[in-house]
């Protein structure tokens, strides 16, 4: 049966934009059929522990003498570890904070990354998730066009790009919309017209991706 990760990572409860998109994307998966199953990790809601010992970052076999790092801990990142294995598609709500990732989101990613295990390392048999997709939905405050004053500034989605792209093998496409903060802060009613544009452009992509890769 395709399984489908859903990652949501907003502090946002009620109005986020990334919630928003991603429940498209889900709601979408599920409408494929009953055998399209989701698995839903709420980031925010239950947050995972930051690393506790160094030594998670590695799996015992590649571990210094001496490290040992707390049982239930290593149990829980094995189990996130065999949540993500089971997935065949991803979808990961990535709202920009302070111009990176959210630290829930940032905890997620550094008990999912392990060399040897999901990033190669010593063998070319350490990227199950190699070929699978993962779609990274970003919302942002303002606009990160190339050409403006704040372009690249965006380091949220590089990250995405570098951990599940070019070290767990995914391929990644990201669906974004901008400007979320429009209606919180003093912004030109064309900024208000864009953001409420790409907040529908955004639903109905994710829609279509989640068509196209279920």
């Amino acid at each position: 049966m395709p399984n489908l990760l859903h990652l949501d990572s907003s502090a946002d409860l009620t109005t986020s934009r990334s919630r928003a998109i991603t429940a498209a994307f889900a709601d979408a998966w599920r409408d494929l059929g009953a055998d399209h199953t989701v698995t839903r990790r709420d980031l925010h809601v239950d947050p995972l522990p930051h690393l506790s010992d160094s030594a998670l970052h590695w799996p015992p076999r590649l571990r210094q003498p001496g490290d040992a790092p707390d049982p239930a801990h290593e149990a829980l990142q094995q189990a996130l570890v065999a949540e993500l294995v089971a997935a065949d598609v991803v979808v990961i709500g990535a709202p920009l904070y302070n111009y990176s990732l959210p630290s829930t989101l940032k905890a997620w990613v550094d008990n999912i990354h392990l060399p040897g295990v999901t990033a190669p390392f010593d063998g070319d048999d350490q990227q199950p998730m190699l070929g699978r997709p993962a779609v990274v939905v970003t919302s942002r405050g303002g606009v990160y066009d190339e050409g403006t004053p704040t372009a690249g500034r965006d380091h949220a989605t590089p990250v995405l790009d570098i951990v599940l792209g070019s070290t767990l093998g995914m391929h990644v496409e990201t669906i974004a919309t901008n400007l979320t903060l429009s209606d919180r802060l003093p912004m030109p009613e064309a900024a208000r017209e864009r953001a409420t544009r790409e907040l529908r452009e955004a639903k109905e992509a994710a829609v279509a991706s989640a068509r196209r890769l279920g």
